[in-house]
């Protein structure tokens, strides 16, 4: 079959991508092939689902240009829509005076950013979020909320231009010629290719000879379950570490009110390692564990204590003992089990040995090809498609 555009990944990038193309060019071709049977079964359907307000992010970085559009523009299409959104806000608390000088820097990017934030004391805290505990300071973000991923993935797919065709089941094999590629099922060919493949992008990018620099380092998320809805009104994290790209163990409420806590950020063995030996590949095994153990080596991107730290929260025990600093009381016998896995497509700079903590895209003939959308790549992907499509204008 020919296509105009073809998108190699309908999870919320590569369906953001081909609205932005369907809205621009109600009269163009676009095609959105997606190797599983069903919408949302990996990262786009088992993230959090937080709108992220865009303060942990430096000025010059992609995700602090994209998240705060982004959350705007996802808020208002939920609402516009009759979507699910929880407008929850988020507090942001220190566990000691020495953090107090990371609320500071979380302030001033915020202010860079165009973020509406407050720094507020434990006195205004406690009226906002009665049960969060903070030493001196706290940040409040009004405008972080929670979403149903699936549902706005879904809901995306299904309003999309008549001008789309959304094949599911759908696989990349190979690149099979100057502009086509071979499926599990037909070859394609196509005017210009955007690779949105999440978890694969990177090894999709190699057939069209870019991405050679950097390689995929999947790390497992875990929630745990908190059977007790009135412990929280709002989501409520610790001062993160800005050295790595996790944001440590805190409380999230979800689109409906209840309360998760979490995640682990494990460093799992492959690429959709949700369990047990499901999807288990022994060359995604070998590559994966080679990678990790040279981090582990060097301790680069401090993976060390990392690997260390996350494997202990795969003991319910630490996590919760974790969580409980944030808040003035808790009943860990209202604690549930985990929650559905997520992976994390991590990208691993192979010249540094380093994470790389930014989205990363690179151009190639006719192709464009989305090596990094990590976290907060949800609430930034209406925003993020606008800056695809127009990088993809340059060669239509």
């Amino acid at each position: 079959m020919d296509t105009e555009i073809l998108i190699i990944g309908a999870g919320i990038v590569g369906l953001t991508v081909a609205r932005e193309i369907s809205l621009r060019y109600p009269d163009s071709d676009v095609t959105i092939i997606e190797k599983e049977p069903e919408l949302a079964a990996h990262a786009s359907g088992r993230n959090s689902g937080v709108l992220h307000a865009g303060f942990y992010y430096t000025p010059d970085s992609l995700k602090a240009r994209f998240t705060v559009e982004g959350n705007r523009l996802l808020t208002a299409y939920c609402l516009e829509n009759g979507l699910s959104i929880n407008r929850c806000g988020k507090v942001v608390v220190a566990k000691n005076e020495k953090e107090l000088t990371m609320i500071s820097e979380l302030k001033k990017r915020g202010d860079a950013n165009g973020v509406s934030l407050q720094v507020v004391d434990e006195k205004y805290l406690s009226e906002i979020e009665p049960n969060a505990r903070t030493c001196g300071k706290a940040i409040f973000s009004p405008s972080t909320s929670t979403i149903n991923p699936s549902e706005v993935v879904r809901h995306i797919a299904g309003n999309l231009g008549t001008n789309a065709r959304l094949l599911l089941g759908e696989r990349f094999v190979e690149k099979s010629g100057e502009r086509s590629i071979r499926t599990n099922k037909r070859t394609i060919s196509y005017s210009y290719l955007v690779n949105a493949a999440g978890l694969y992008a990177d090894k999709i990018a190699r057939h069209f000879g870019l991405g050679g620099r950097y390689t995929l380092i999947p790390f497992k998320g875990l929630y745990m379950a908190y059977n007790d809805q009135t412990l929280l009104r709002r989501h409520v994290y610790p001062v993160p570490d800005l050295r790595n790209p996790f944001l440590g163990v805190h409380f999230t409420i979800t689109v409906d009110g209840k309360v998760k806590i979490g995640p682990t950020a494990v460093p799992a063995f492959w690429r959709e390692n949700y369990k047990g030996l499901a999807n288990f590949k022994v060359s995604e095994f070998v590559e994966v564990i080679a990678f990790e153990a040279g981090m582990f080596l060097r301790n680069s991107s401090n993976f060390r204590s990392l690997a260390f730290e996350e494997m202990r929260k795969n003991f319910g025990g630490h996590m919760l003992q974790q969580a409980s600093i944030l808040v003035k009381h808790m009943d860990v016998g209202k604690a549930g089990g985990f929650l559905k896995p997520g992976i994390r497509a991590q990208l691993l700079d192979k010249q540094t040995m380093s994470l790389v903590m930014d989205f990363v895209v690179e151009r190639g003939e006719r192709s464009t090809h989305i090596l990094n959308a990590v976290s907060p790549a949800f609430t930034c992907s209406l925003s993020f498609a606008k800056f695809i499509v127009d990088e993809l204008e340059k060669d239509l």
